[in-house]
């Protein structure tokens, strides 16, 4: 096997531990979205009361959003704060660049998910963030991923990529 070049190294470099500030799940489309403390996480299934119904395979099982993008979308609409569950994201992580898990496994708690793509912001945020919400997420809208691992997820918990 060759040696990894400069820059895969520097892309396999993440020693940053993140945190888990926020959970929520969208129980039914339209519906407000329930915050919890804690969550049971399923393969195939997402969040335990989650309106996801994908199939096992599915790419968009479980979305992230970093905190500090929070405040950057905020910024962006001249507001001090906007509440996690505008954005309609299941977990908010602090700490930790998600971007920087692309193609990787990660921990957090006792599940293991997969970076599958970045989470995009839809339509419905214009009208969630009011007038230039759907531009202000753009580029901070998280990711996206799939469940490797079953277990359950809570506030506080570490996230960390898998070696």
């Amino acid at each position: 096997m060759s040696e990894p070049t400069p820059l895969q190294t520097l892309l396999d470099t993440l020693p940053q531990c993140g945190r888990v500030e926020w959970i929520g799940i969208r129980p039914a489309r339209g519906e407000p979205v329930k915050e919890l403390d804690s969550v049971a996480v399923t393969i195939g299934k997402g969040l335990e009361g989650d309106r996801f119904k994908g199939r096992e395979t599915s790419k968009r099982q479980v979305t992230l959003i970093q905190q500090e993008h929070l405040h950057a979308i905020a910024s962006c609409l001249q507001r001090e704060a906007i509440a996690p569950e505008v954005f309609r994201r299941n977990i908010v992580v602090s700490g930790l660049n998600l971007l920087a898990l692309k193609g990787k496994q990660f921990r957090i708690g006792n599940v293991v998910l997969e970076y599958t793509g970045l989470c995009h912001p839809c339509s419905k945020m214009e009208t969630a963030l009011g007038p230039g919400g759907y531009n202000a997420m753009r580029g901070h809208g998280g990711i996206t991923t799939r469940v490797v691992e079953a277990g359950s997820i809570a506030l506080g918990d570490d996230v960390q990529a898998c070696l």
